[in-house]
């Protein structure tokens, strides 16, 4: 039998998700409604910039960040794959889907450190 590395992915891919569900719903209710419709009121400028600036929240930003796109880069790989019949572009299509997502975390991680 055959080994691959698809375990691997799968674990990213399953963490990513949960993470992604657990956490986006709550930010963007919070940062999409109940701030804008005045449910909740808004923090200042400094005072977010401040907590955003501390160093659990850089880390669980850069976290969400990550697996959120290692997700996405692994349900792309199979959307194209066996959505768009596109096993032969194996390659590139790795290189594309999986060099984004480690581009954006990079990025993020860059721009999260500046703060």
């Amino acid at each position: 039998m055959k080994k691959t590395r698809d375990p691997f992915w799968w674990t990213f891919f399953s963490a990513g998700g949960t993470l992604s569900a657990l956490c986006l719903p709550v930010l963007l209710l919070l940062f999409g409604l109940a701030i804008p419709l005045g449910w909740v009121e808004a923090p200042g400028y400094e005072a977010l910039r401040a907590r955003i600036a501390s160093l659990p929240a850089r880390l669980f930003l850069f976290v969400l960040i990550t697996f959120s796109l290692l997700h996405w880069a692994h349900r792309f790989r199979f959307t194209l794959y066996d959505g768009l019949q596109l096993k032969h572009l194996e390659t590139l299509i790795l290189a594309f889907c999986y060099g984004g997502a480690l581009a954006g975390s990079l990025l993020a991680g860059i721009l999260l450190w500046q703060l």
